[in-house]
């Protein structure tokens, strides 16, 4: 049996695709971080919002993003994945890998639903950005 957090990723890159930021929002927590690039986090649903209109706008409204292999972590209302998450655009040019080794943690809130709380889609790579 699949783990719901895979049909819960499932949407938010169907949302990302669809530039439908709103429904997107709906599952981060209020207190949610984006890595947005080495050196740059967005806090809080407003933030990553506006980030996510940026990323779209930098890839000409044309990101598709989709995940590969996963692996899911699970401690009670706490969930680490690891993905490799790969990402499809019509900018032939950018300084960001289009294959990435991601980490997302997921909180489960009062309602038993999973958000999001931390969304890195570098995972490790960050280490190697900051390093620079």
């Amino acid at each position: 049996m699949e783990h719901e957090l895979k049909e819960v990723i499932k949407l938010c890159d169907t949302a990302i695709k669809k530039e439908d930021f709103d429904t997107l929002m709906n599952y981060y927590t209020d207190d949610a971080i984006l890595v947005v690039k080495a050196g740059r986090i967005a806090r809080g649903k407003e933030e990553i919002k506006q980030a996510f209109i940026s990323i779209a706008a930098y890839f000409k409204n044309s990101l598709v993003p989709e995940q590969g292999e996963m692996v899911i972590l699970e401690a009670e209302d706490t969930a680490l994945v690891l993905s490799q998450t790969l990402l499809q655009a019509d900018k032939e040019e950018t300084e960001f890998p289009m294959d990435r080794r991601a980490t997302y943690v997921f909180k489960r809130n009062a309602q038993g639903a999973w958000l999001c709380a931390i969304d890195n889609s570098y995972g490790t790579d960050l280490i190697n950005s900051l390093a620079r």
